[in-house]
């Protein structure tokens, strides 16, 4: 599942190739065609994301609320020949967007055209059913409007493992498998630990780590967690293979050697998704309390 970075980078390039011009909406597909009359040649505002939510607003405080799921995308594309014309659409595309106002684009005379295959969501919502959206998730890290203390005030109360809170979009918005793993590795800390047990600093240093992490993410459309000295120059290593892309320490490398210690990368099923960690970096937490 896309995590959150990538649909904030989702919500840039709709933005740059759209935004405050006047588009030609569709469903090929035919399941949003209803919605999709109500907003053909209407000015396209902006595209936001709140961790795995986009939000495309159209002119009167409407909203397109997409969230891609498991296998959603969304293709953007700013370099379509006006003189060739939109293509046909491939596939099953829920929602198309295209321009019709090619001439003051942001690449000159070439038309934008964004197409929306297997999402989960696709519904044209009111500015109250998007609030009542984000009142439900949790503050998202690459939001510069986010509050960390909402997400801490829930997982300093709770006995669930620091592993399934994260992944809790009630609690933290945007983060998934690949940022879990790596950030709680990052921190030395044991994906099983409860979150009652987390101190504060420690949780300011999963969110800083998140911050910068994410925001790093939405610029280079990768997962990259490895520090300098990790990376596969510094080490004299080969690079990563993997579809994901990125270097990282512990996410899908099981039975592999830990980058930093050499012991073998651990994992475990936790609420159905994949833990990786390392037993030596990430020692199991024990409780200083005298019963």
């Amino acid at each position: 599942m896309p995590e959150g970075h990538t649909l904030h980078r989702l919500a840039g390039e709709l933005t740059r190739a759209f935004g405050g011009r006047t588009v030609a909406v569709s469903s090929p597909q035919g399941r949003f065609a209803d919605a999709a009359a109500l907003l053909d040649g209407e000015k396209l505002v902006d595209a936001q994301a709140w961790g795995k939510h986009l939000f495309v607003e159209f002119a009167g405080e409407r909203f397109v609320h997409i969230h891609l799921g498991l296998i959603g995308g969304m293709d953007v594309r700013t370099d379509v020949d006006p003189d060739v014309g939109v293509p046909p659409p491939v596939g099953q595309v829920r929602l198309r967007i295209a321009t019709t106002d090619e001439p003051d684009g942001p690449d000159g005379g070439a038309l934008a055209l964004a197409d929306l295959r297997g999402a989960i969501t696709c519904a044209l919502v009111t500015a109250e059913q998007r609030a009542a959206t984000l009142a439900r998730s949790g503050p998202d890290p690459i939001r510069a409007d986010a509050d960390p203390d909402r997400a801490w005030h829930r997982i300093r109360r709770s006995n669930r493992t620091i592993g399934a809170l994260l992944m809790d979009q009630g609690v933290l918005a945007g983060v998934g498998n690949v940022y879990r793993a790596e950030v709680l590795f990052r921190n030395r800390l044991h994906p099983l630990r409860p979150g009652t047990t987390l101190r504060v600093g420690q949780w300011q240093a999963i969110w800083s780590d998140l911050v910068v992490l994410m925001a790093e993410g939405v610029v280079s459309g990768r997962i990259d967690t490895v520090r300098p000295e990790h990376t596969p120059e510094a080490m004299g290593r080969p690079p990563r293979r993997d579809d994901h892309g990125g270097e990282v320490y512990v996410y899908r490398r099981t039975g592999l050697p830990c980058l930093v210690c050499g012991r073998r990368v651990s994992t475990a099923v936790l609420e159905g998704r994949n833990l990786f960690w390392c037993s030596r970096c990430q020692p199991v937490f024990r409780s200083r309390a005298v019963g």
